[in-house]
Protein backbone atom coordinates (compact mmCIF):
# COMPACT_ATOMS: atom_id res chain seq x y z
CA UNK A 1 0.00 0.00 0.00
CA UNK A 2 1.32 3.45 -0.92
CA UNK A 3 2.03 5.06 2.44
CA UNK A 4 3.18 8.67 2.31
CA UNK A 5 4.10 10.80 5.30
CA UNK A 6 3.21 14.42 4.57
CA UNK A 7 4.62 16.57 7.37
CA UNK A 8 4.08 20.36 7.43
CA UNK A 9 7.11 22.05 8.99
CA UNK A 10 6.24 25.42 10.52
CA UNK A 11 7.75 25.22 14.00
CA UNK A 12 10.68 23.39 15.65
CA UNK A 13 8.48 20.61 17.09
CA UNK A 14 7.82 19.36 13.57
CA UNK A 15 11.50 18.61 12.96
CA UNK A 16 11.18 15.74 15.43
CA UNK A 17 8.02 14.58 13.63
CA UNK A 18 9.96 14.43 10.36
CA UNK A 19 12.75 12.41 11.97
CA UNK A 20 10.26 9.97 13.51
CA UNK A 21 8.43 9.62 10.17
CA UNK A 22 11.69 8.75 8.40
CA UNK A 23 12.55 6.19 11.07
CA UNK A 24 9.09 4.58 10.87
CA UNK A 25 9.26 4.38 7.09
CA UNK A 26 12.69 2.77 7.19
CA UNK A 27 11.48 0.26 9.76
CA UNK A 28 8.53 -0.80 7.63
CA UNK A 29 10.79 -1.14 4.56
CA UNK A 30 13.35 -3.23 6.42
CA UNK A 31 16.27 -0.79 6.20
CA UNK A 32 19.41 -1.81 8.14
CA UNK A 33 20.32 0.43 11.07
CA UNK A 34 23.06 2.39 9.29
CA UNK A 35 20.86 3.25 6.30
CA UNK A 36 17.97 4.21 8.60
CA UNK A 37 20.30 6.48 10.57
CA UNK A 38 21.41 8.18 7.34
CA UNK A 39 17.79 8.69 6.31
CA UNK A 40 16.90 10.18 9.70
CA UNK A 41 19.78 12.64 9.52
CA UNK A 42 18.95 13.73 5.97
CA UNK A 43 15.27 14.20 6.86
CA UNK A 44 16.23 16.21 9.95
CA UNK A 45 18.59 18.47 8.00
CA UNK A 46 16.03 19.16 5.27
CA UNK A 47 13.34 19.98 7.84
CA UNK A 48 15.71 22.24 9.78
CA UNK A 49 16.63 24.08 6.57
CA UNK A 50 12.96 24.74 5.87
CA UNK A 51 12.60 26.55 9.18
CA UNK A 52 15.88 28.45 9.03
CA UNK A 53 15.86 29.60 5.44
CA UNK A 54 12.29 29.42 4.11
CA UNK A 55 10.08 30.13 7.11
CA UNK A 56 8.68 26.60 6.87
CA UNK A 57 7.44 24.24 4.22
CA UNK A 58 6.45 20.63 3.58
CA UNK A 59 8.29 17.31 3.82
CA UNK A 60 7.10 14.25 1.87
CA UNK A 61 8.50 10.85 2.90
CA UNK A 62 7.73 7.61 1.10
CA UNK A 63 9.32 4.35 0.05
CA UNK A 64 9.93 4.14 -3.71
CA UNK A 65 11.83 1.88 -6.09
CA UNK A 66 15.55 2.63 -5.94
CA UNK A 67 15.45 2.47 -9.73
CA UNK A 68 12.92 1.19 -12.26
CA UNK A 69 13.02 -2.62 -12.02
CA UNK A 70 12.80 -5.04 -14.90
CA UNK A 71 9.69 -7.21 -15.00
CA UNK A 72 11.88 -10.18 -14.09
CA UNK A 73 13.23 -8.81 -10.82
CA UNK A 74 11.89 -7.37 -7.60
CA UNK A 75 12.51 -3.64 -7.16
CA UNK A 76 14.92 -2.55 -4.45
CA UNK A 77 13.51 -0.02 -1.96
CA UNK A 78 14.71 3.50 -1.31
CA UNK A 79 13.40 6.20 1.01
CA UNK A 80 12.50 9.35 -0.91
CA UNK A 81 12.47 12.60 1.06
CA UNK A 82 11.25 15.76 -0.66
CA UNK A 83 11.35 19.22 0.93
CA UNK A 84 9.11 21.85 -0.68
CA UNK A 85 8.86 25.53 0.17
CA UNK A 86 7.65 28.88 -1.17
CA UNK A 87 10.49 30.78 0.52
CA UNK A 88 13.03 33.30 -0.76
CA UNK A 89 15.08 30.71 -2.63
CA UNK A 90 18.84 30.19 -2.59
CA UNK A 91 20.83 32.93 -4.38
CA UNK A 92 24.04 30.87 -4.65
CA UNK A 93 23.08 27.22 -4.85
CA UNK A 94 26.60 25.89 -5.45
CA UNK A 95 27.88 27.62 -2.33
CA UNK A 96 24.91 26.32 -0.32
CA UNK A 97 25.75 22.75 -1.33
CA UNK A 98 29.14 22.96 0.33
CA UNK A 99 29.55 21.80 3.93
CA UNK A 100 29.87 24.71 6.35
CA UNK A 101 27.82 27.17 4.26
CA UNK A 102 25.24 29.16 6.20
CA UNK A 103 23.22 32.34 5.92
CA UNK A 104 22.46 32.13 9.65
CA UNK A 105 24.55 31.74 12.78
CA UNK A 106 24.33 27.92 12.55
CA UNK A 107 27.00 25.48 11.41
CA UNK A 108 25.35 25.40 8.02
CA UNK A 109 26.17 21.82 7.02
CA UNK A 110 22.58 21.03 5.96
CA UNK A 111 22.50 20.64 2.18
CA UNK A 112 26.11 19.51 2.02
CA UNK A 113 25.39 16.79 4.56
CA UNK A 114 22.32 15.67 2.63
CA UNK A 115 24.23 15.45 -0.64
CA UNK A 116 27.01 13.46 1.01
CA UNK A 117 24.75 10.95 2.77
CA UNK A 118 22.09 10.42 0.12
CA UNK A 119 22.46 7.96 -2.75
CA UNK A 120 20.62 10.48 -4.91
CA UNK A 121 20.38 14.19 -4.23
CA UNK A 122 18.99 17.02 -6.33
CA UNK A 123 17.77 20.54 -5.65
CA UNK A 124 16.16 23.35 -7.64
CA UNK A 125 15.82 26.86 -6.29
CA UNK A 126 14.54 30.09 -7.79
CA UNK A 127 15.15 33.34 -5.88
CA UNK A 128 11.80 34.75 -4.81
CA UNK A 129 9.86 31.56 -5.59
CA UNK A 130 11.22 28.82 -3.33
CA UNK A 131 13.17 25.60 -3.31
CA UNK A 132 12.58 21.88 -3.86
CA UNK A 133 15.19 19.49 -2.48
CA UNK A 134 15.16 15.73 -3.05
CA UNK A 135 17.11 12.95 -1.35
CA UNK A 136 16.88 9.18 -1.83
CA UNK A 137 18.53 6.76 0.54
CA UNK A 138 18.72 3.18 -0.67
CA UNK A 139 18.16 0.26 1.68
CA UNK A 140 21.54 -1.12 0.63
CA UNK A 141 24.67 1.00 0.20
CA UNK A 142 25.75 1.71 -3.37
CA UNK A 143 27.69 4.26 -5.40
CA UNK A 144 26.51 7.81 -4.76
CA UNK A 145 25.08 10.20 -7.35
CA UNK A 146 24.71 13.97 -6.95
CA UNK A 147 21.77 13.87 -9.31
CA UNK A 148 19.96 10.61 -9.97
CA UNK A 149 20.21 7.03 -11.20
CA UNK A 150 21.06 6.26 -14.82
CA UNK A 151 19.24 2.98 -15.36
CA UNK A 152 19.16 3.07 -19.16
CA UNK A 153 22.50 4.60 -20.18
CA UNK A 154 23.25 1.83 -22.69
CA UNK A 155 20.12 2.50 -24.70
CA UNK A 156 19.85 4.85 -27.65
CA UNK A 157 17.29 7.05 -25.84
CA UNK A 158 18.03 6.77 -22.10
CA UNK A 159 15.23 7.91 -19.81
CA UNK A 160 14.38 8.13 -16.12
CA UNK A 161 11.17 8.37 -14.14
CA UNK A 162 10.21 9.95 -10.84
CA UNK A 163 7.21 11.28 -9.01
CA UNK A 164 5.62 12.62 -5.86
CA UNK A 165 2.47 11.43 -4.09
CA UNK A 166 0.51 13.57 -1.61
CA UNK A 167 -2.32 11.79 0.25
CA UNK A 168 -5.64 13.44 1.03
CA UNK A 169 -6.07 11.17 4.06
CA UNK A 170 -3.03 11.04 6.35
CA UNK A 171 -0.90 8.00 5.57
CA UNK A 172 -2.57 5.95 2.84
CA UNK A 173 -2.76 7.42 -0.66
CA UNK A 174 -5.38 6.20 -3.07
CA UNK A 175 -2.98 6.97 -5.92
CA UNK A 176 -0.07 4.84 -7.06
CA UNK A 177 2.48 4.92 -9.85
CA UNK A 178 5.36 2.77 -11.06
CA UNK A 179 7.88 2.44 -13.87
CA UNK A 180 8.95 -1.00 -15.11
CA UNK A 181 11.22 -2.12 -17.92
CA UNK A 182 10.64 -5.13 -20.17
CA UNK A 183 13.28 -5.50 -22.84
CA UNK A 184 13.25 -2.35 -24.94
CA UNK A 185 9.97 -1.14 -23.44
CA UNK A 186 9.74 1.31 -20.53
CA UNK A 187 6.21 1.46 -19.10
CA UNK A 188 4.97 4.14 -16.70
CA UNK A 189 1.60 3.61 -15.01
CA UNK A 190 -0.39 5.99 -12.82
CA UNK A 191 -3.52 4.70 -11.06
CA UNK A 192 -6.07 6.75 -9.10
CA UNK A 193 -8.28 4.48 -7.02
CA UNK A 194 -11.85 5.70 -6.69
CA UNK A 195 -12.27 7.92 -3.66
CA UNK A 196 -9.44 7.98 -1.17
CA UNK A 197 -8.10 6.08 1.82
CA UNK A 198 -7.25 2.37 2.20
CA UNK A 199 -9.92 1.04 -0.20
CA UNK A 200 -8.75 3.38 -2.96
CA UNK A 201 -5.14 2.40 -2.19
CA UNK A 202 -6.04 -1.28 -2.62
CA UNK A 203 -7.16 -0.56 -6.19
CA UNK A 204 -4.07 1.44 -7.18
CA UNK A 205 -1.78 -1.12 -5.52
CA UNK A 206 -3.42 -3.91 -7.51
CA UNK A 207 -2.73 -1.96 -10.71
CA UNK A 208 0.96 -1.51 -9.82
CA UNK A 209 1.35 -5.19 -8.95
CA UNK A 210 -0.16 -6.21 -12.26
CA UNK A 211 2.15 -3.87 -14.16
CA UNK A 212 5.16 -5.62 -12.64
CA UNK A 213 3.88 -8.91 -14.09
CA UNK A 214 2.79 -7.65 -17.49
CA UNK A 215 5.08 -4.79 -18.54
CA UNK A 216 5.67 -6.54 -21.86
CA UNK A 217 2.11 -5.77 -22.98
CA UNK A 218 1.09 -2.70 -24.99
CA UNK A 219 -0.93 -0.02 -23.14
CA UNK A 220 -4.34 -1.22 -24.47
CA UNK A 221 -3.46 -4.84 -23.71
CA UNK A 222 -2.28 -3.93 -20.21
CA UNK A 223 -5.46 -1.97 -19.50
CA UNK A 224 -7.46 -5.05 -20.54
CA UNK A 225 -5.55 -7.21 -18.06
CA UNK A 226 -5.92 -4.55 -15.38
CA UNK A 227 -9.67 -4.51 -15.88
CA UNK A 228 -9.83 -8.11 -14.70
CA UNK A 229 -7.27 -7.63 -11.93
CA UNK A 230 -9.21 -4.72 -10.41
CA UNK A 231 -12.69 -6.30 -10.50
CA UNK A 232 -12.65 -7.05 -6.77
CA UNK A 233 -11.60 -3.49 -5.88
CA UNK A 234 -13.30 -0.11 -6.12
CA UNK A 235 -11.72 0.30 -9.53
CA UNK A 236 -9.41 3.06 -10.68
CA UNK A 237 -8.67 5.62 -13.32
CA UNK A 238 -5.46 4.47 -15.02
CA UNK A 239 -3.01 6.03 -17.45
CA UNK A 240 -0.35 3.92 -19.18
CA UNK A 241 2.53 5.32 -21.21
CA UNK A 242 5.08 3.07 -22.86
CA UNK A 243 8.34 4.10 -24.49
CA UNK A 244 9.85 1.80 -27.10
CA UNK A 245 13.56 2.58 -26.81
CA UNK A 246 14.48 0.86 -30.07
CA UNK A 247 11.84 2.68 -32.12
CA UNK A 248 12.07 6.00 -30.24
CA UNK A 249 8.29 6.09 -29.95
CA UNK A 250 5.90 6.71 -27.06
CA UNK A 251 2.49 5.01 -26.87
CA UNK A 252 -0.31 6.12 -24.52
CA UNK A 253 -3.72 4.86 -23.45
CA UNK A 254 -5.85 5.87 -20.49
CA UNK A 255 -9.21 5.24 -18.86
CA UNK A 256 -10.92 7.62 -16.47
CA UNK A 257 -10.07 11.01 -15.02
CA UNK A 258 -6.29 10.96 -15.23
CA UNK A 259 -4.23 13.70 -16.85
CA UNK A 260 -1.38 13.33 -19.30
CA UNK A 261 0.67 15.91 -21.14
CA UNK A 262 3.51 15.44 -23.60
CA UNK A 263 6.09 18.10 -24.44
CA UNK A 264 8.13 18.02 -27.64
CA UNK A 265 10.09 20.88 -29.23
CA UNK A 266 8.83 23.12 -26.43
CA UNK A 267 5.16 22.52 -27.27
CA UNK A 268 2.68 20.78 -24.95
CA UNK A 269 0.05 18.32 -26.11
CA UNK A 270 -2.78 16.82 -24.05
CA UNK A 271 -3.04 13.02 -24.26
CA UNK A 272 -6.67 12.01 -23.92
CA UNK A 273 -8.14 9.17 -21.86
CA UNK A 274 -11.45 7.39 -22.44
CA UNK A 275 -14.28 7.79 -19.92
CA UNK A 276 -14.65 4.72 -17.71
CA UNK A 277 -13.38 2.92 -14.62
CA UNK A 278 -10.80 0.14 -14.87
CA UNK A 279 -12.26 -2.81 -12.99
CA UNK A 280 -15.84 -1.64 -13.37
CA UNK A 281 -16.56 -0.12 -16.78
CA UNK A 282 -14.06 -0.57 -19.60
CA UNK A 283 -14.59 1.16 -22.98
CA UNK A 284 -15.16 -1.19 -25.91
CA UNK A 285 -12.38 0.54 -27.86
CA UNK A 286 -9.35 2.30 -26.44
CA UNK A 287 -7.54 5.20 -28.06
CA UNK A 288 -3.87 4.25 -28.55
CA UNK A 289 -1.86 7.38 -29.24
CA UNK A 290 1.66 7.10 -30.64
CA UNK A 291 4.19 9.92 -30.65
CA UNK A 292 7.88 10.23 -31.58
CA UNK A 293 10.24 10.49 -28.59
CA UNK A 294 13.50 12.41 -28.65
CA UNK A 295 15.96 13.85 -26.16
CA UNK A 296 13.93 17.05 -25.71
CA UNK A 297 10.66 15.32 -24.77
CA UNK A 298 8.91 15.26 -21.40
CA UNK A 299 5.90 13.25 -20.24
CA UNK A 300 3.76 14.19 -17.22
CA UNK A 301 1.03 11.92 -15.82
CA UNK A 302 -1.11 13.14 -12.93
CA UNK A 303 -4.19 12.31 -10.91
CA UNK A 304 -7.14 14.69 -10.67
CA UNK A 305 -5.95 16.10 -7.35
CA UNK A 306 -3.74 18.39 -9.43
CA UNK A 307 -5.51 21.45 -10.90
CA UNK A 308 -6.08 20.94 -14.60
CA UNK A 309 -4.50 24.29 -15.49
CA UNK A 310 -1.10 23.49 -14.04
CA UNK A 311 2.02 24.64 -15.83
CA UNK A 312 5.76 24.09 -15.62
CA UNK A 313 7.35 27.50 -15.20
CA UNK A 314 9.54 28.79 -17.99
CA UNK A 315 13.21 28.35 -17.26
CA UNK A 316 12.88 25.17 -15.19
CA UNK A 317 15.65 22.88 -16.53
CA UNK A 318 13.52 19.74 -16.48
CA UNK A 319 15.98 17.73 -18.57
CA UNK A 320 18.70 18.33 -15.97
CA UNK A 321 16.54 17.72 -12.90
CA UNK A 322 15.56 14.46 -11.27
CA UNK A 323 12.00 13.80 -12.55
CA UNK A 324 10.69 13.76 -8.96
CA UNK A 325 11.95 17.33 -8.50
CA UNK A 326 10.12 18.36 -11.68
CA UNK A 327 6.99 16.64 -10.34
CA UNK A 328 7.29 18.45 -6.99
CA UNK A 329 7.72 21.81 -8.75
CA UNK A 330 4.53 21.18 -10.75
CA UNK A 331 2.59 20.38 -7.57
CA UNK A 332 4.03 23.30 -5.62
CA UNK A 333 3.40 25.91 -8.29
CA UNK A 334 -0.16 24.67 -8.93
CA UNK A 335 -1.15 24.81 -5.25
CA UNK A 336 -3.17 27.61 -3.75
CA UNK A 337 -4.56 28.29 -0.28
CA UNK A 338 -7.76 29.40 -2.00
CA UNK A 339 -8.26 25.94 -3.48
CA UNK A 340 -8.75 23.29 -0.77
CA UNK A 341 -7.35 19.85 -1.57
CA UNK A 342 -10.17 17.35 -2.12
CA UNK A 343 -8.30 14.26 -3.28
CA UNK A 344 -4.95 12.51 -3.40
CA UNK A 345 -2.46 14.20 -5.72
CA UNK A 346 0.20 12.31 -7.65
CA UNK A 347 2.47 13.50 -10.46
CA UNK A 348 4.81 11.14 -12.34
CA UNK A 349 7.36 12.38 -14.86
CA UNK A 350 9.30 10.59 -17.60
CA UNK A 351 12.25 12.53 -18.98
CA UNK A 352 15.47 11.88 -20.91
CA UNK A 353 18.65 11.34 -18.94
CA UNK A 354 21.04 14.24 -19.63
CA UNK A 355 23.58 13.28 -22.27
CA UNK A 356 26.43 15.27 -20.73
CA UNK A 357 27.00 12.77 -17.95
CA UNK A 358 30.18 10.84 -17.48
CA UNK A 359 29.80 7.23 -18.66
Amino acid sequence: MTRVRDVPVHDPTRVRDVRVAANDACGLAGFPADRAAAAELVATELATNLLKHAGGGQILIETVDAEPASDASAPQPALQIVAIDHGPGIPDLQAALGDGFSTTASLGAGLGTCRRLADVFDVHSTPGHGTVALARIHASARARSSRTEQPYRRDAVPVRAGGVNIPFVAGDSGDGWACVRSGERITVLLADGLGHGPAAADASDAAVRQLRQAAHLTPPELLGVLHGALRNTRGAAVAVAQLDLAAGRLAFSGVGNVGARFRSDGNWQHLLSHPGIVGAHRPAHLRHQRLPWSTDCLLVLHSDGLPSRWSLKAGVPSSALDPAVTAALIVRDASSSARPVRDDTTVAVLSPTPSDREP
